[in-house]
């Protein structure tokens, strides 16, 4: 029996991986497991105030939460669109036993550090993002945290992706690569 996919989208804050990953599911006719959507659903159930920073609580009980549906999700034959902007210290932990049981796909999503600042000063106030902890330092904090992520690195297909303006290369081709079939990495 053949195995499902996990289609990892990755990449800096901002860098376009959460509506990427929307795109990719509903191409391929999949679900899209977003991390930030999770804490989100997990500050709406706390009610009340929240304030993200980095390593609060509700980020630990994340991510386990995250490779746990995944897991779930992929033991039971389902394709997968998992995204979330992990640098590789977070993804390859909960990344290795998924793939013995879903063939690995990996999208890397990039823009420069200046887009993904202008993003994020665009969305500041955007409803229902109370769980992200972002880059505060102005545009060099944003510059410092670009240069310093560390990209998925697991043994897998993986293609780049530029977000600037669309998708290059475009969806379809997108598509294609994370739908073609891939030798086993040896």
């Amino acid at each position: 029996m053949p195995l499902p996919a996990l289609v990892v989208v990755s990449g800096p804050p901002r860098s376009g991986t959460t509506t990427l990953a929307h795109a990719l599911a509903r191409a391929i006719s999949c679900p899209a497991v977003c991390r930030d959507e999770i804490k989100e659903g997990m500050v709406h159930a706390e009610g009340g105030e929240f304030e993200a920073e980095s390593g609060d609580a509700l980020t630990q009980r994340t991510l386990p939460l995250f490779f746990g549906v995944l897991r779930l999700l992929l033991t039971g034959g389902v394709t997968v669109v998992a995204e979330a902007a992990f640098q590789d210290r977070v993804w390859r932990p909960g990344l290795e036993p998924l793939s013995e049981i879903a063939e690995l796909r990996i999208v890397q999503c990039h823009v420069e550090a200046a887009v993904a600042f202008d993003r994020h000063r665009s969305a500041v106030d955007t409803p229902g993002r109370r769980a992200h902890s972002l880059i505060e330092d102005g545009i060099e904090g944003w510059q410092e945290a670009y240069a310093s992520f560390k990209r998925v690195s697991i043994p897998a297909p993986a293609i780049d992706v530029d977000t600037t303006d669309g998708y290059a290369p475009d969806l379809d081709d997108i598509v294609e690569f994370v739908t073609r079939p891939w030798p086993s990495p040896s």
